[in-house]
C-alpha cells in the first residue's frame, strides 16, 4: 500500500466510527493506535514517535487560554439555572409585540443576548424550544417560521462571543499560525489569541442578527398572516407593571454581565479566562439576585459543569493522539499536496475545506471537527496568506450554518426534542432554510469584506 495513502484511510476510517455512533474520543484515540501498530507492523511508523504523546498531554493541562472553557460552562449552565430566558422573551415581547413580527424579532434578540452571556448553544436551543415556540404558536406564527426563527437565534451561541467554539478555535488557530509562520521561514511568529477572535467575530456576529430581523421584518410586511402582532389586550396584561420598569429590571442585569465579560477584553483590561472568572462570579450574583440560588441548584451547576468539561478535554485527548499519528505517517505533507494542487489555487483550497466541514457538520459535532479537521489543514490555508482571525471566524460560521441544515443539523434535533407535537419535523426543516441562506450571505459579505472580522482586534489589540 502506498505511503501516502495511511493518513487519508486513518482519517476517513475515524470518520466511519464516528458515524457509527463510537464515544468520540475513543474513536479517535482507538483508529490513531490501530494504524500505527499497523504503521509499525509494515514498517512505515516509527514507534518512538508516540513518546511525544505525554509531552501534548502536559501542554494541554499547562494551557491557560483552555481554563475559560469550564469557567464559560458554568457561567452559562448558572444563569439558565437563573430562567433570564424567560423573563427575557416577556419583556422583549412588550416591547416589540405591537408591530407584526415583533416577537419573532424579540426572540432573535433574546437569542443574541443569551450567546452573548451564557455561549451554549444546544442549552440555548432547548429553553427557546420550550418558551418561545409555543408562545409564537399561541399568536398564530407560522409553525415553519417560528422553528426557523429559534433554530437560528438559538445557534448564536457559536459566533457571538463568548463562544465555546471560539475559544476552542482560537487555541487551535493558534497552534495552525504558529507551524504555518515556522514553515514559512518565520522563526519569531505572531501570535493569535482566544481574544482576537472574540473581537473578530462581534461584527459578523451582530450583522447575523440584523439579517435575521431584516428577514422577519420582510416576512411580516409581505405575509403578514406568518407573523402577525401580540393581541393588544395580551400586552396590557404583559406591561401592568410599567413596560420600562420592567425593561429596565430585567435587561440590566444580564447587559451589566455581557459588558463586564466582553467590556473587559474589548478595554484590555482582562484575557478571556481572566473574564470568564469575572462572568462566574456575575452568574452567581444574578442567580441570587433572581432568588434560585442554594445548595441544590450550585450543585447542579457543578455536576453539568464537570461532565461537559471533562467530555471536551477527553476528546482534545484523543484528538491530540490522532493528531500525533497523522503527522507521524507525513500527513500534513500529503493534505499540503492536495490542497495545493487542487484547481483554483487558494480559492479552490478554501472552498474544499469549506465544503469538507459543512458537510461534516451534518453528522459530527463542532468539537470533532475542529479538533481533527482543523489542525490538519488550518496550517496549509495559513501558508497559503490567510489571515488567522478571518479564517477562524469563516469556519465558525460554517459550522453554525450546518447547525441548522435539514436533515441532520444538531439544533433541527434539539428543537425535535422539545417542540409541540403538531409542529412536524418538515415545518421544522422548512423554516430553518431561509436561515441557511441568510447564513451563507453573511459568508459571502464575510469573503469580499474581511475587514468586517479583522479590523476591530487591530484597533483593540495593534495589529
Amino acid at each position: 500500500m502506498p505511503y501516502e495513502i495511511y493518513p487519508l484511510l486513518m482519517f476517513g476510517v475515524a470518520v466511519v466510527i464516528l458515524l457509527l455512533g463510537y464515544p468520540v474520543a475513543f474513536s479517535l484515540s482507538g483508529s490513531a493506535i490501530a494504524f500505527a501498530m499497523l504503521g509499525v507492523y509494515t514498517g512505515v511508523f516509527d514507534l518512538p514517535f508516540l513518546g511525544a504523546f505525554p509531552e501534548r498531554i502536559f501542554g494541554i493541562m499547562r494551557n491557560q487560554t483552555l481554563i475559560a472553557i469550564p469557567l464559560f460552562v458554568f457561567m452559562g449552565v448558572m444563569l439558565e439555572r437563573a430562567r433570564i430566558s424567560e423573563e427575557l422573551l416577556d419583556t422583549m415581547g412588550m416591547l416589540f409585540g405591537k408591530m407584526r413580527g415583533g416577537l419573532g424579532i424579540s426572540v432573535c434578540l433574546v437569542g443574541a443576548l443569551l450567546a452573548a452571556s451564557t455561549g451554549i448553544v444546544g442549552a440555548t436551543v432547548v429553553t427557546m424550544g420550550l418558551i418561545s415556540l409555543p408562545a409564537m404558536l399561541k399568536y398564530k406564527y407560522s409553525p415553519s417560521l417560528a422553528a426557523g426563527i429559534v433554530t437560528a437565534s438559538g445557534t448564536l451561541g457559536q459566533i457571538i462571543p463568548p463562544s465555546i467554539i471560539l475559544i476552542i478555535l482560537g487555541d487551535v488557530i493558534s497552534s495552525a499560525h504558529q507551524q504555518a509562520q515556522l514553515a514559512m521561514g518565520n522563526f519569531s511568529p505572531t501570535s493569535v489569541s482566544v481574544g482576537d477572535l472574540f473581537v473578530g467575530a462581534i461584527f459578523p456576529g451582530l450583522i447575523l442578527v440584523g439579517l435575521y430581523i431584516t428577514y422577519i421584518i420582510g416576512i411580516a410586511i409581505f405575509k403578514p398572516e406568518m407573523a402577525p402582532a401580540i393581541p393588544p389586550e395580551r400586552l396590557k396584561e404583559l406591561a401592568i407593571d410599567g413596560v420600562w420598569i420592567k425593561v429596565f429590571k430585567v435587561l440590566l442585569p444580564p447587559l451589566i454581565l455581557i459588558i463586564g465579560v466582553l467590556g473587559s477584553i474589548l478595554a484590555g483590561l482582562a484575557t478571556p479566562t481572566e473574564a470568564a472568572s469575572v462572568g462566574c462570579i456575575g452568574g452567581i450574583i444574578l442567580t441570587a439576585l433572581k432568588g434560585q440560588l442554594n445548595l441544590k441548584i450550585l450543585k447542579e451547576v457543578v455536576l453539568t459543569t464537570t461532565h461537559v468539561n471533562c467530555m471536551v478535554f477527553t476528546i482534545l485527548l484523543g484528538a491530540s493522539l490522532f493528531s500525533l499519528v497523522f503527522r507521524g505517517f507525513d500527513g500534513d505533507g500529503v493534505i499540503h499536496e492536495i490542497l495545493t494542487n487542487l484547481p483554483g489555487g487558494m480559492v479552490g483550497a478554501f472552498m474544499s475545506v469549506m465544503l469538507l466541514m459543512f458537510v461534516m457538520g451534518f453528522f459530527l459535532d463542532f468539537f470533532e471537527i475542529t479538533f481533527v479537521v482543523v489542525p490538519i489543514v488550518g496550517p496549509v490555508l495559513l501558508q497559503m496568506g490567510m489571515d488567522p482571525i478571518w479564517l477562524g471566524v469563516m469556519i465558525a460560521l460554517n459550522l453554525q450554518t450546518s447547525f441548522l441544515t435539514p436533515p441532520f443539523g444538531f439544533a433541527l434535533f434539539y428543537l425535535r426534542g422539545v417542540a409541540p407535537p403538531e409542529v412536524s419535523t418538515m415545518q421544522i426543516y422548512k423554516g430553518a432554510i431561509p436561515f441557511i441562506g441568510l447564513q451563507l450571505i453573511m459568508l459571502v459579505i464575510l469573503w469580499f469584506w474581511p475587514e468586517l472580522a479583522t479590523w476591530l482586534p487591530g484597533v483593540v489589540y495593534g495589529k
